[in-house]
């Protein structure tokens, strides 16, 4: 009895952080659409390892969509969500539609996604840099933790025509 005390004292603050953080991820300003995966790792437990593909829309671009590739742990932990996936991500953004349009002024930098990459502090992050002098709109993407974060990181460019003047704050 006393074993199952400690235990459960021990989870209960793991499981409000938890909450917590799939609370701050689904307020995240735009969530990612699953578009595929492939299977890297056999697991005997739960979902294999794998690299996943998602597909974001930028809420205050219209037609600019970025797609990011990361590799999501998979077994026991990684189906319940307590596995710490790891920090590498690709990110590649394109013009989608046959027009870019703005909802409002763009700030020169702008953390436009944000999501949980592990039950504490570690966060994916996909910030917009707008380059007014060659009308573009610079996409990079790095995960962050608490204490340290990765510097891997991964870069993309989304040119806007010249008809089309970005927006500035």
């Amino acid at each position: 009895m006393l074993i199952k005390t400690k235990i459960l004292s021990a989870l209960i603050p793991a499981v409000v952080i938890a909450v917590v953080n799939i609370g701050f991820a689904n307020n995240a300003r735009a969530q990612a659409e699953q578009v595929g995966e492939v299977s890297t790792a056999f697991r005997w437990l739960g979902h294999n390892d794998r690299v996943v593909v998602e597909a974001y829309d930028d809420p205050k671009v219209q037609g600019v969509t970025c797609y990011v590739s990361r590799a999501r742990t998979g077994g026991v932990k990684g189906t319940v969500g307590l596995a710490e996936d790891r920090a590498e991500a690709s990110i590649a953004c394109r013009q989608v539609a046959s027009g870019v349009r703005f909802s409002g002024k763009l700030p020169l930098q702008e953390d436009v996604f944000t999501e949980r990459m592990s039950i504490l502090f570690k966060r994916l992050h996909i910030v917009r840099i707008v380059d007014p002098k060659r009308n573009t709109l610079i996409y990079l993407t790095y995960s962050d933790k608490l204490v340290d974060g990765s510097p891997q990181n991964s870069v993309t460019a989304v040119p806007v025509p010249a008809s089309t003047p970005i927006p500035m704050q």
